[in-house]
């Protein structure tokens, strides 16, 4: 562990904290230091989070990509040679499930980094003001990761490259012609008209999810979200009565209602 808090501290350029997190009684922060591994390894044990982020000075050149699979993953972060693009840190939060950093060469505004999160399929809800990822070497506590025996999964860093920073292209915003005043840049404006084929995540149910989380945080009531993905999912073969479908989108709406009501 002291090992992998030494590359998460290089990558970070030493300028980076750790948090405990509880999900009743909220976070706090603790320095990144080898001497706070046997607290941190005591919390997370305890049922507790164990979260990193680089701290405010530098936090404009880190991106935070969440939530991508095996195939986003290979599209977005690694080159045609199969190797991870420069500037990464790779973190398998769960099985098949992956955040990955991004250390930019310039400073990025949250407008910029909400494009590029867009174009890289990252979990809409996961918004990159004064975001926080999973650190490397902690089990990842979440209830649903629990495994028969009563296991949870490690959270491994998979690569992690701090000699080298991303070149991100940089991004012009046009402001939408409107007759109502807005600061929003053009393309988040456009997203106001949210539609579900923007959030494939190449699985029907991750997409379902993802698309009823950003409808949740734009503020659609649970009647409003039910009736969207009921109309334009199109492939019901797993949820094919109208029971089924009922059931399960009640299921997936009452989740997104919890994440939203802690956050």
């Amino acid at each position: 562990m002291k090992n992998i808090l030494w590359k998460i501290n290089q990558f970070f350029n030493n300028q980076c904290s750790l948090a405990v997190l509880d999900e009743k009684k909220g976070r706090w922060i603790v320095k990144s230091e080898p001497k706070n591994i046997p607290y941190l390894k005591a919390e997370n044990a305890n049922n507790r989070h164990i979260l990193v982020k680089p701290d405010q000075q530098i936090e404009p050149c880190y991106l935070l990509a969440d939530d991508l699979n095996q195939n986003l993953l290979c599209n977005h972060h690694k080159s045609r040679t199969n190797m991870f693009k420069p500037g990464r840190m790779v973190v398998e939060t769960s099985p098949g499930n992956y955040q990955v950093w991004i250390h930019s060469i310039r400073p990025l505004s949250l407008d910029e980094k909400r494009y590029w999160l867009g174009k890289m399929y990252s979990d809409p809800g996961a918004d990159p003001h004064n975001r926080w990822g999973r650190c490397p070497g902690f089990r990842n506590r979440k209830q649903k990761h629990k495994t028969l025996s009563g296991l949870y999964p490690l959270a491994k860093l998979i690569w992690i490259d701090w000699k080298n920073k991303a070149d991100i292209p940089k991004i012009r915003f046009n402001p939408e012609k409107s007759t109502t005043l807005s600061t929003q840049p053009r393309w988040v404006v456009c997203q106001n008209n949210l539609i579900r084929s923007l959030y494939n995540k190449g699985d029907e149910s991750a997409t379902d999810f993802a698309y009823a989380l950003a409808l949740c945080r734009k503020g659609y009531t649970q009647t409003e979200i039910y009736q969207k993905i009921l109309a334009e999912r199109e492939n019901w073969i797993h949820h094919n009565t109208p029971r089924k479908k009922e059931n399960y989108l009640n299921r997936t709406i009452v989740k997104v209602w919890k994440i939203t009501a802690q956050n």
